[in-house]
């Protein structure tokens, strides 16, 4: 966590952000965390899973302060399901701080969301209709607000959010400290940031198209508490020579390399809270093929030059594409094949089209495999096995016992127990796993959308959409800047 340090976090936020199973900041984190903590406006142009949230979450809730009851911040998002990810988000990383967020937005019964402002939350994220809503009603108030954040802007507006932006932008303090997000600067975008930002900072994190063609990728679509079950039996299955399972999280990898071991398999971890000696020796296992099974993040696999692994297991869905391609390239390598497979729950589909959209490579589904499937699969191992020994010919002190057997017993029945004593049967010592949530995801902005834009009151519809910068003059259009 010290690269986290090094952008001036205070304590209560590392602690929550470890907890959360950050190791390192991410590119726009660590170019957005130390501006934002200095209270300039910025526009963050970053595509799908680079961290935008905690890249303005973190310095947000260092700025919060507990002493008062009037809301501080409001962050603005185009759906629902956004803003409940991002309050989620928002509130573990003020966790323990004491700093709370709300969720608004349309579709929840509104007597609910005021009993909850009633508690006097100082960060709020809502859908632009709904707090419009509020507004008028006079449960929220704005002249408090030192901060505004506008989390994929360009989705906000393509869906005729502008005016009620514009709206609410007119009623917060001209001294607050504007953050915008968004994967895309069209014109509208650009001429709201010149009309209420103040000089703001340009940061733009792109995602590098990048694919790994020696490897074959596949995908199994499946629930969390499915996961460990289903890697037990590719294992069986697949007998990979060496293998490296990533997990999202420290607690992940620790967990599930006991499981492992539980069951019987060849496995060690490795992630950011081991020391570099047994770093290095659980690597050193690895490579000698000592340790057949590494479980790892993505950080600490970082760097990882091994060469013999045969098989990619994301037991959890990687952030983004680049983080998938660095993955499943541990594979595949000095021009050998490679297999990787994903485990990805029904709410992380659309996070895997985009990976499949940015790495250029279609992920194939995998159906899930039976019990049968992994009994066949040792089957299958232990006859290799014998095989191997009788191409390697050195049988002839065995022979003689081998005839005395087959005077008392039948070939078939013979081999038969061979085969037996030679297959592992699947292990069912049971487990628990720490369930982990799916992998928020966030729309990519390529044109396409799907659903309805949430609103106000019932039946009222969305401003329309626009083109250029309008000719409504905001109240407060002294706030200029260069962009």
């Amino acid at each position: 966590m010290e690269l986290f340090r090094n952008l001036g976090i205070s304590e209560a936020v590392i602690k929550a952000l470890s907890e959360m199973g950050f190791e390192e900041p991410t590119p726009i984190q660590t170019q957005t965390v130390p501006p934002a903590k200095a209270g300039r406006d910025l526009i963050g142009q970053a595509q799908t899973g680079t961290g935008k949230t905690a890249a303005f979450g973190i310095p947000l809730v260092d700025k919060i302060t507990t002493d008062s009851e009037k809301i501080q911040a409001i962050v603005l998002t185009p759906t629902r399901e956004l803003a409940i990810q991002v309050a989620e988000e928002l509130n573990r990383i003020g966790n323990h701080a004491g700093i709370n967020t709300l969720p608004i937005y349309g579709g929840q019964e509104i007597e609910r969301q005021i009993k909850g402002l009633r508690k006097r939350p100082p960060i709020i994220v809502a859908t632009p209709g709904r707090l419009m809503d509020h507004m008028r009603r006079r449960t929220i108030r704005l002249d408090q607000i030192h901060t505004v954040i506008l989390d994929e802007a360009d989705e906000m507006l393509n869906m005729g959010f502008l005016e009620d932006i514009e709206t609410i932008l007119q009623e917060t303090p001209e001294t607050r400290q504007t953050l915008l997000f968004s994967a895309t600067m069209p014109a509208p975008i650009q001429a709201l940031a010149r009309r209420f930002m103040r000089d703001p900072e340009l940061i733009s994190v792109r995602s590098k198209e990048v694919t790994v063609p020696l490897v074959e990728q596949y995908y199994l679509e499946l629930h969390d508490r499915q996961k460990f079950d289903v890697l037990c039996r590719l294992l069986d299955i697949q007998s990979p020579e060496l293998a490296i399972i990533f997990g999202r999280t420290k607690r992940r990898v620790d967990e599930l390399t006991e499981a492992l071991k539980k069951r019987g398999y060849s496995a060690e971890g490795i992630h950011g809270d081991l020391t570099q000696a047994k770093r290095d020796t659980v690597i050193r296992w690895f490579r000698s093929g000592t340790v057949e099974i590494l479980v790892a993040t993505d950080v600490a696999a970082r760097g990882l030059d091994i060469s013999g692994v045969t098989h990619v297991y994301n037991f959890d869905i990687p952030q983004d594409a680049e983080g998938y391609v660095h993955r499943i390239g541990r594979t595949g390598r000095a021009g050998q094949a490679g297999t990787a497979i994903t485990f990805a729950s029904p709410r992380e589909l659309d996070h895997l089209r985009t990976v499949e959209r940015n790495t250029k490579r279609k992920i194939m589904r995998m159906s899930i495999p039976t019990i049968n499937e992994a009994i066949e699969g040792q089957q299958r191992l232990a006859i290799d096995r014998l095989l191997q020994v009788v191409e390697e010919g050195e049988t002839d002190h065995y022979k003689a016992r081998a005839e005395e057997l087959l005077n008392e017993t039948d070939s078939v029945t013979l081999l038969s127990a061979a085969l037996k004593m030679l297959t592992k049967e699947p292990n069912t010592t049971p487990v628990k796993l720490t369930e982990e949530g799916p992998l928020r995801y966030r729309r990519e902005h390529s044109g396409q959308r799907s659903g309805k834009p949430n609103s106000g009151p019932a039946g009222q519809r969305p401003r329309t959409s626009f083109s250029g910068g309008g000719s409504n003059k905001p109240k407060h259009s002294n706030r200029t800047g260069r962009f």
